[in-house]
């Protein structure tokens, strides 16, 4: 699905992404600032522990209604490394704005905190038992990529690139990009504690649920888009 959109239409406020940059950015400061012994305690408090969100002999349906279930969500803003939240950043700013401007403020909202604690659910499942915390919006940021793909699947995206002395502009496909991405989290998933088991199904998941999710939208932007 490709959607055009016009610019003669009344601008709308874009608020969402923003917003979502300016929580994660001040969450890693906050953290960064404290005593290490602090913050690890609030990475294991609040991160996505998979041992303590699954019990494996209590039935699934009963632990689905545990209020632990809640660091599936509060995991989406805590980072360890700098390099990682710029990273995230980055890339939601990027992909964000234009996918914000397709769904909506509300519904972008929706789909990186829906797409992020999916991402996180099956992140846990499959690393039941593991007592390694889930920890990043990356899975979040890979929902936004999975409905930009959805939403502009021919988009070229503008870069300026250093050749020698100058700069460069050229318009790369958004593929691209979107290949650099996971590349840069094949590395933090390898320089991590769990050697890229929990990236790689986080990131799949949140790709899969914002392709879904964007399909599933198609309606109401193309509402927006004659409004």
């Amino acid at each position: 699905m490709f959607v055009q959109v016009e610019t003669r239409r009344r601008a709308r406020l874009q608020w969402a992404t923003m917003l979502l940059v300016i929580v994660c950015v001040l969450t890693f400061i906050g953290m960064a600032l404290m005593p290490a012994r602090q913050r690890l305690s609030l990475f294991l408090e609040w991160g996505t522990v998979p041992a303590n969100i699954f019990d494996t002999h209590e039935p699934l349906i009963r632990q689905i209604s545990d209020p632990s279930l809640l660091r599936l969500l509060t995991a989406l803003f805590i980072h360890v490394e700098w390099l990682h939240v710029l990273g995230n950043m980055l890339f939601l700013i990027i992909f964000g704005l234009p996918a914000e401007r397709a769904l909506g403020s509300l519904r972008f909202l929706l789909l990186f905190l829906l797409g992020g604690i999916f991402a996180n659910l099956i992140g846990a499942l499959s690393l039941a038992g593991s007592h390694s915390p889930i920890i990043g919006c990356s899975g979040a940021v890979s929902a936004v990529l999975g409905a930009y793909i959805a939403l502009f699947p021919r988009a070229r995206l503008g870069l300026v690139l250093p050749l020698g002395l100058y700069l460069e502009f050229v318009r790369v496909p958004a593929f691209l990009l979107i290949g650099l991405w996971v590349l840069l989290q094949l590395l933090f998933s390898y320089a991590g504690p769990s050697y890229g088991a929990v990236v790689w199904w986080t990131h799949i998941a949140g790709f899969l649920f914002g392709i879904v999710f964007a399909l599933l939208s198609r309606s109401s932007i193309a509402r927006r888009m004659r409004g």
